[in-house]
């Protein structure tokens, strides 16, 4: 099973992103397709935030379709929601911050790592490289050849 960041749920949202096509492109696909995939509540959340955010964008998405495109996502037959409210979650956070001496912001990243390895989705699309730091997670960027 997959998982996709927030970088890309945002690139696949907003059309004036350079990445939008293939961005959009991958996710569509994926949530149009047979196999399961994961979304994770922070990355909704955090997409959320940044779309609707107008330090980011002089003309930010209005909060209703910033919500249209998250339960469209969240409504995919394939798609399983994942959440931090399972037992075992804070170990696995713990032991990537541990290893990696994560602290400060660099805690969400943890944070999205720990839930991927803990709910055993194989890989994370990302375009994000902070995730080099967590050797455990597999990472794949959809937007690179």
């Amino acid at each position: 099973m997959i998982a996709y960041d927030t970088n890309l749920l945002v690139y696949a949202h907003r059309r004036e992103s350079p990445f939008h096509e293939r961005a959009r492109t991958a996710v569509t696909d994926t949530a149009q397709g047979a196999e399961p995939w994961a979304l994770l509540w922070p990355c909704l959340h955090e997409f959320i935030g940044v779309v609707t955010n107008p330090r980011i964008y002089k003309t930010p998405t209005p909060i209703g379709d910033a919500l249209k495109a998250a339960r469209a996502w969240a409504a995919s037959p394939s798609a399983v929601l994942l959440s931090e409210e399972s037992l075992g979650y804070l170990d696995v956070l713990a032991r990537l911050c541990l290893a990696g001496k994560i602290q400060g912001a660099r805690v969400h990243d943890a944070r999205i790592a720990a839930l991927v390895i803990h709910h055993g989705v194989t890989t994370l699309r990302t375009a994000d490289r902070d995730f080099s730091r967590f050797p455990e997670l597999r990472v794949e960027n959809p937007l690179v050849s």
